[in-house]
């Protein structure tokens, strides 16, 4: 994968430090602001209903991945430089087999998990992922972390993430596994759909001329926004 590649190393711990007090402000939030879960028409639809609904959970979880900013976020950043549609494919492939495993395993199994902590994690990968872009591991570390190993171990968080929000649907067990599996389905045809407009869009970038002149920057944004998630999370982790 490339890296640009920066001298002012001062300018990475700066934006860290200022991302890290702009997180800090979420503590100023109302906890109304933080409220984790689905929405409330969703959950009073899904507790009325049993039995299988292939369609409507394929809808949910659809739904589910396309607003789900912090997941696309991750995804902006994996693909950021990312120029063939075959490294695409393998480190979408990774992130997906991650949050299948932990999605099903996490259900089906009811491993009760903070939301807050998991969707903390969630954000620290959005933080992770534009450091990484920013080349900041090769100076702090002296060594470049493994791309591929770290794709799939937050896709496996991603998943946990998906888990909370199906277990706060309370579903019954009839037709579990198939509202499930529906589920799943719904995530990655939202994740194709999200990620076919992320192409478009970082596609023409490119072609402007201003990508490189701009991608320090936007990574810094990315990062900024991915502390501001860990601060909401943490903040609900303590007040909620």
């Amino acid at each position: 994968m490339s890296h640009f590649k920066w001298d002012a190393f001062e300018r990475i711990s700066r934006l860290c430090i200022f991302a890290l007090l702009a997180a800090g402000f979420a503590f100023l939030l109302p906890v109304e602001a933080l409220a984790h879960g689905v929405t409330a028409g969703d959950k009073g639809y899904i507790q009325e209903i049993s039995g299988p609904h292939p369609l409507e959970f394929i809808y949910l979880g659809a739904k589910h991945m396309m607003t789900g900013y912090d997941h696309l976020l991750f995804l902006f950043g994996v693909i950021f430089f990312l120029y063939r549609l075959r490294d695409v494919g393998l480190y979408v492939t990774l992130f997906a087999i991650g949050h299948v495993i932990t999605l099903l395993s996490g259900v089906l199994m009811e491993i009760a998990i903070s939301p807050f902590i998991i969707d903390a994690i969630i954000g620290f990968s959005v933080v992770y992922k534009a450091l990484d872009n920013m080349g900041a591991f090769q100076r702090w570390l002296g060594f470049q972390p493994d791309t591929k190993k770290a794709t799939f171990i937050f896709g496996l968080f991603h998943g946990f993430g998906l888990a909370t929000k199906i277990l706060d649907y309370e579903l019954p067990k009839d037709g579990l596994l198939v509202n499930l599996i529906s589920f799943n389905i719904g995530v990655e045809i939202g994740q194709i759909l999200a990620l076919a407009a992320i192409l478009i869009a970082i596609t023409y970038w490119r072609k402007s001329g201003s990508f490189m002149r701009h991608a320090y920057s936007a990574n810094a944004v990315m990062m900024m926004l991915g502390f501001l998630l860990m601060g909401y999370q943490i903040t609900g982790f303590f007040v909620m």
